[in-house]
């Protein structure tokens, strides 16, 4: 079965739409081309925001800004960027891991967020049901886990996973050598986190 993106549609084959005589053009300072290059970006850059950020409360909103962050930076870092085009991959995955990072500290320092209202026709008022609050503390401890995991193991799962990448492709975004590797990483994320799924569970 191939992978789903969040919305449970097809994942996008995200690699592949960084067209490196775009990437090329874009570096060299042409507005249409760094425009074009960030309409290619935007959608794997939100599903990977989406993907390390989404909770029960407030994922796609913090999200959609994270992903705004991202964009941004890359705009800004394009003059600089010396590697090849076809290091572009491994460029941006780079700037939206450190911008996930922040947001995950500024998360932490406010916890004042805003709840999303619930979603109309919902029964029982606006109180949640005890089978949502169990949701929503399941998801939570999924975003922790995740989190626990080392960073390139935790870009892998989600690079994979979430956007739906191959092995090959999340290779060259996150600079392993070989397929190969990254599905012997990938194992070992996932080992980690049904461990400690199951010491969770054991302790609650």
């Amino acid at each position: 079965m191939p992978p789903h993106s969040p919305d449970g549609g097809p994942a996008p084959r995200a690699a592949t739409m960084l067209d490196p005589a775009l990437v090329r053009s874009a570096v060299q300072g042409n507005r249409a081309a760094v425009a074009a290059l960030l309409r290619a970006l935007r959608p794997m850059v939100f599903r990977y925001c989406l993907g390390r950020l989404r909770t029960w409360q407030n994922g796609s909103s913090d999200a959609e800004d994270c992903a705004q962050d991202v964009l941004l930076a890359i705009v800004r870092a394009l003059p600089d960027y010396r590697l090849a085009p076809d290091g572009f991959a491994p460029f941006v995955f780079g700037i939206a891991a450190h911008k996930v990072s922040d947001f995950h500290r500024r998360r932490a320092r406010d916890r004042t967020s805003p709840v999303a209202e619930p979603p109309a026709g919902r029964a029982g008022g606006s109180d949640p049901t005890g089978e949502e609050v169990e949701r929503s503390a399941a998801l939570d401890r999924s975003a922790g886990l995740l989190d626990t995991l080392p960073p390139r193991q935790r870009e892998i799962l989600v690079l994979r996973i979430i956007l739906g990448m191959t092995a090959e492709e999340t290779a060259a975004a996150v600079g392993l050598g070989s397929a190969g590797a990254v599905r012997v990483a990938q194992h070992r994320a996932l080992t980690t986190l049904r461990r400690c799924l199951l010491a969770d569970e054991a302790a609650s």
